[in-house]
């Protein structure tokens, strides 16, 4: 049905989730895909893929070329949830795992969580998206989000946060995070304690000065002058 989309890309506990159309041509399927995720390539860059073919027959030859578009571009196809006998073979041939994973969080809700998180929208500038996390993010986390991250709780080392938008964490930021990732320049990072191991905001990068401060202070990071400042968040 003409009007439907034929590849849509979402969040999910275990990484990204394609979701493609049943009955579009594979050329055009692939086409669209490849150009979402070169409009974003940095954003995408590291993600585990499952692939949701739905009843759609997907052959090897189709699954090993849509694997090796996707390493081409950093990003990991590890497995497909499919109704389709076809698929599941293919699958197992690539050494893919195989799942229904289609009953996730909304599509609004983009994140590597565990899932404790809910989503939120901005309706008084221009419905962006977002969502908070009610837990520390631990070694090893990896939260995306088109739009802000919330986060209540710390950010340890080794965890990481990358967002289209504005991050906030009400607690230690003591991790990797990356704001305005699809090259916003005006998007800020706040935390009530600001030690990051690495703060990027769009093409920007800074890490925390090796000297400890005395005492832990809300702080707010920012671009300006054409790099990354950091001053009292007020």
């Amino acid at each position: 049905m003409r009007g439907e989309q034929t590849v849509a890309i979402k969040g999910v506990q275990d990484g990204l989730l394609v979701t493609i159309s049943p009955t579009e041509e594979w050329s055009v399927l692939t086409t669209e895909l490849s150009a979402k995720i070169d409009q974003q390539a940095s954003f995408y860059s590291g993600a585990r893929v499952t692939l949701d073919a739905g009843e759609r027959p997907v052959p090897k030859d189709q699954l090993m070329g849509l694997k090796a578009l996707l390493e081409r571009r950093g990003i990991i196809l590890w497995a497909v949830s499919t109704e389709s006998q076809t698929t599941i073979d293919a699958a197992i041939a690539l050494d893919l795992r195989t799942s229904n994973v289609t009953a996730q969080p909304s599509a609004r809700a983009e994140t590597y969580d565990d899932g404790v998180a809910s989503t939120f929208s901005n309706v008084d500038e221009d419905g962006t998206t977002g969502i908070m996390i009610r837990r520390t993010l631990r070694s090893g986390r990896i939260v995306r989000s088109q739009g802000h991250v919330v986060v209540f709780g710390d950010v340890n080392p080794g965890a990481e946060i990358i967002a289209g938008g504005d991050v906030i964490v009400w607690g230690r930021l003591s991790g990797n995070v990356h704001a305005g990732a699809n090259g916003d320049e005006n998007a800020v990072v706040c935390a009530l304690d600001m030690i990051p191991t690495q703060l990027r905001i769009a093409g920007h990068i800074t890490t925390s000065p090796d000297e400890k401060r005395r005492k832990p202070r809300p702080e707010t990071a920012f671009i300006r002058d054409h790099r990354i400042v950091v001053d009292q968040w007020k």
